[in-house]
């Protein structure tokens, strides 16, 4: 077997806790099974990227994994990716010798836990000290996992504003209520109309400043020339137009929260005075000499890959750092086309109260083109077509006749998309996501259309399947169902 499991030696507080071992160097791999087992881990030990994947959707969920970086078919921040889709609770600490300590600390920007170098100097000294700690962060992610999945079944769906059940968005909905009592800055990336501007409300509203102003900006929206102005206020004759003093949004947001939306259209003269009031916690007004002192917590929000910014020089790096503590990507409505109905069926009750209609819902077959669109415009788009048909639909349902034009046109199948199986969504994709994807939305309906023929039987599904009651009950818990 590529990944073999090993029972821990010795009894101790600690039998409950599952570490994922993915290494392709065999020494590194028994050394940190032999020692882990010896202090009362169970330990799972994975050849490569691949395999540690096939373990975390097999025989999940485990508390901590232990990640190289450089490995063979899939690398460790690869696998840091994927890993947090499947378990978003597991902790992972990424392995490296001294040369890839930069990758390493990328990937505490991408959700690691921690990074080890090699060799290790005291094996055991991991058991002891340093997977306490990352138990300690899994117990607690699993928390706000826990807590959010009741909030979406009380409230059918919607967290603070936001619809949605599929995986991609509930992601989002946890780093939310994880980040949000802190004062940490968070850097929110997503297409245009993914709804960033939720996400920062939401992170305002949950947290202790909720009593205290949310001030917005879209700094796209200011010209160049005005935007220092907009945001540090300004002093009576500080310009030609400057009748009288004039507070900043850094004052107004005093206590609050000031969310900068398409931060990467700021100039490098303001990235460096924004980058002064994170790291002073005071502002100066055009045209003064005084410093003031503001309480501010800072959200920002892009469109655009920073990172490539960064390589043209056109973003500061220390700055991206300030604002980059937590990173949420919001991910793009053909990414969760299961949320759709959700969406749409949302929408629908709001424009059919404010037209005066009485319309109930879609017709399967306007369901199915929903489903099939691309939404370059995401969820603005969905909100913007929902209107519209509202307003043209005849009768009590809408019907596909009722969508915009450009849902009209023939699809690339001929039933309903899922997620997963429309191949412009699958080709958006690298070629191993694209593959877990698919299977995870075959594992779906299979297990679905099983349980539909049993009436539910667990024991007679698990065995038709040929899986034992056990496994098949693990599966059941990881699709959801």
């Amino acid at each position: 077997m590529l990944a073999t499991r090993h029972k821990q030696l010795v009894s101790s507080p600690l039998d409950s806790a599952r570490v994922l071992v993915v290494d392709d160097e065999l020494t590194i791999r028994a050394a940190l099974t032999h020692a882990l087992s010896a202090q009362g881990y169970e330990v799972t030990a994975a050849v490569n990227g691949q395999v540690g994947l096939d373990a975390v959707r097999e025989d999940g969920p485990f508390d901590v994994a232990l990640v190289d970086l450089s490995m063979p078919v899939i690398d460790g921040l690869s696998f840091l990716k994927q890993a947090q889709g499947l378990d978003p609770g597991m902790s992972v600490i990424m392995m490296t010798g001294h040369a890839s300590v930069r990758t390493a600390v990328e990937s505490l920007k991408l959700g690691a836990l921690d990074y080890l170098t090699k060799p290790f100097e005291q094996i055991f000294a991991i058991g002891e000290q340093v997977l306490p700690r990352a138990l300690e962060a899994s117990r607690q992610r699993r928390s706000v996992t826990e807590l959010v999945a009741c909030e979406l079944d009380e409230r059918d769906g919607v967290f603070e504003g936001m619809i949605g059940r599929s995986e991609p968005i509930k992601r989002v909905y946890e780093l939310i209520a994880g980040v949000a009592p802190t004062d940490a800055t968070v850097l929110i990336q997503g297409e245009t109309g993914t709804g960033k501007e939720l996400v920062a409300r939401a992170i305002h509203n949950r947290s202790a400043r909720q009593e205290a102003p949310f001030v917005a900006l879209n700094c796209a929206a200011v010209p160049s020339e005005l935007l220092e102005s907009e945001l540090f206020g300004h002093e009576k004759g500080a310009f030609t137009n400057a009748v009288a003093a004039k507070k900043g949004l850094f004052e107004e947001a005093n206590r609050g929260t000031l969310f900068l939306d398409e931060i990467a259209e700021m100039s490098p003269a303001l990235q460096a005075k924004l980058l002064r009031v994170l790291q002073e916690g005071e502002i100066r007004r055009v045209g003064s000499s005084k410093t003031l002192q503001v309480d501010v917590r800072i959200l920002a929000a892009t469109h655009r890959d920073l990172r490539e910014a960064l390589k043209e020089g056109a973003f500061r790096e220390d700055l991206y750092y300030r604002l980059a503590v937590v990173v949420i990507n919001v991910p793009p409505l053909r990414e969760r086309a299961d949320d759709i109905p959700l969406l749409a069926g949302q929408f629908l009750r709001e424009f059919s109260a404010n037209f005066g209609r009485t319309l109930i819902g879609f017709d399967a077959e306007a369901m199915v083109k929903l489903q099939q669109h691309l939404w370059e415009g995401n969820v603005r788009e969905l909100r913007n077509v929902v209107e519209r048909s509202t307003i043209f639909a005849r009768g009590h349902v809408i019907k596909q006749e009722h969508l915009p034009d450009e849902l009209q046109a023939p699809s690339p199948t001929d039933h309903p998309r899922s997620t997963t199986t429309n191949a412009s969504f699958l080709t958006s994709m690298e070629f191993i996501e694209a593959k877990q994807a698919a299977l995870k939305n075959f594992e779906r309906h299979y297990v679905h259309s099983l349980l539909e023929r049993t009436e539910g039987n667990i024991s007679q599904a698990a065995r038709e399947a040929g899986m034992d009651r056990s496994n098949f009950r693990r599966l059941l818990k990881r699709l959801g169902s």
